[in-house]
């Protein structure tokens, strides 16, 4: 489980076009998935998000959600070195 600031929010608004919402604030139907490409991935292959939209993800947002996820693996670092406190030798 993620928060919401967390997530990646893909909205189809009422006009019936489908986008990431990069501010959360698109009116529309929203539905939201981790940025990680194993969570993107998964959502794309098993068309969670076309089911939660209930339309067909335009190639052009599946492109932005690729970008997204591969942006978010390469400034992740879980393995990085120890963050310096301040203090502390």
């Amino acid at each position: 489980m993620r928060s919401k600031r967390e997530m990646v929010r893909v909205v189809r608004t009422p006009t019936g076009d489908v986008r990431v919402d990069a501010t959360g604030k698109v009116s529309g139907r929203g539905a939201y998935v981790c940025p990680s490409g194993d969570c993107v991935e998964a959502a794309l292959a098993e068309r969670k998000l076309e089911h939660a939209l209930e339309v067909r993800l335009p190639e052009q947002a599946i492109t932005a959600l690729r970008e997204i996820a591969s942006h978010a693996s390469q400034t992740s670092r879980p393995d990085g070195p120890p963050r310096h406190v301040p203090g502390r030798t």
